[in-house]
């Protein structure tokens, strides 16, 4: 199992909406995420800078890293589009971090 960490940016003024989108989370999403072995995940918002800064665990990084093709998280990143920032697929700009500290 490896644990992951990203960015993102939600444009400003969208914190409302981008909670509530994530609360109502499509269940066929939270599926998927599920089947490709992705757990503990949460996002968390520096509301001075909208940074959004995720974290989850996936037991394989290969399937992972096929997410971005299946047609449900094409047609999330679409949905969630107008409230971050995004790159020409719909896919959010997403830089990964480096771990340097951990505590189990």
């Amino acid at each position: 199992m490896e644990r992951i960490a990203f960015k993102m940016k939600l444009l400003p003024g969208n914190t409302d909406e981008y909670k509530k989108r994530h609360d109502e989370i499509w269940p066929r999403l939270v599926i998927l995420l599920k089947q490709a072995g992705i757990s503990d995940y949460s996002i968390f918002l520096d509301e001075e800078t909208n940074s959004l800064f995720g974290v989850l665990k996936a037991d394989n990084v290969e399937v992972l890293n096929r997410l971005p093709q299946h047609v449900i998280m094409q047609e999330w990143w679409k949905y969630m589009s107008d409230i971050m920032e995004t790159n020409a697929d719909n896919s959010p700009v997403s830089i990964p971090l480096t771990d340097v500290f951990y505590l189990p």
